[in-house]
């Protein structure tokens, strides 16, 4: 008589291989891409109405806002940026969020710098809207949407829909559907032109 083979033991690498399947399965990955592609539309369609205190002095609205915070990281040093002084009147849309934000204007700022540098110069820039400036903008916001709030999704939904017995591929696209074409963050990030925030808790305050 043949003796029975022993059941073996998943190892780790079969399990991590069982989660990541989600998206290397046959046509899951063209639904990711085909929805990651759809939620892109939707923001740029979005994106291309007017902002709320466009062209409106004495502080532009919301577009005024983003810009100025990219010329006080550019200009000033990291310890004057929450500072209020000659040059920076925190009471014109002082920089009134964490450092981790900062930093992101910073780094959209050089952006914006190196192709229309008029845009984020130091108190001169100031009610500056051009045609060029704005389109930048939007890539910055379009831009951290896809290099960071994507990507993080992408992963929460795997990892989420990995702990779940019997979870399937068709929940798994409407969960990630669901969370890319949030009307709301849609609407704040590129309606409300702002940019794309790490933490909803800072951004869901603001009006609309």
């Amino acid at each position: 008589m043949e003796k029975k083979k022993k059941a073996t033991k998943p190892t780790r690498d079969d399990s991590e291989s069982n989660i990541w399947s989600f998206v290397t399965q046959r046509g899951t990955t063209a639904s990711f891409i085909c929805i990651t592609l759809f939620a892109i539309l939707v923001r740029i369609a979005v994106s291309i109405h007017p902002y709320s205190g466009a062209g409106t002095p004495p502080k532009y609205g919301d577009y005024e806002a983003q810009r100025h915070w990219m010329e006080i990281t550019l200009n000033l040093p990291v310890k004057e940026w929450y500072r209020n002084s000659t040059v920076n009147d925190l009471k014109y849309w002082g920089l009134d969020y964490p450092p981790l934000t900062a930093y992101q204007s910073y780094i959209h700022g050089l952006f914006l710098r190196y192709f229309d540098p008029q845009s984020v110069e130091l108190y001169t820039s100031r009610g500056y809207e051009s045609y060029i400036g704005k389109l930048l903008m939007r890539w910055t916001v379009l831009l951290s949407d896809v290099l960071i709030f994507f990507p993080a999704v992408i992963y929460f939904v795997i990892v989420y829909y990995s702990g779940v017995h019997n979870g399937s591929k068709s929940g798994m696209l409407w969960h990630f559907a669901m969370i890319l074409l949030n009307p709301c963050l849609i609407l704040i990030d590129h309606g409300h032109f702002q940019v794309l925030y790490l933490s909803c808790s800072e951004i869901c305050p603001l009006d609309l």
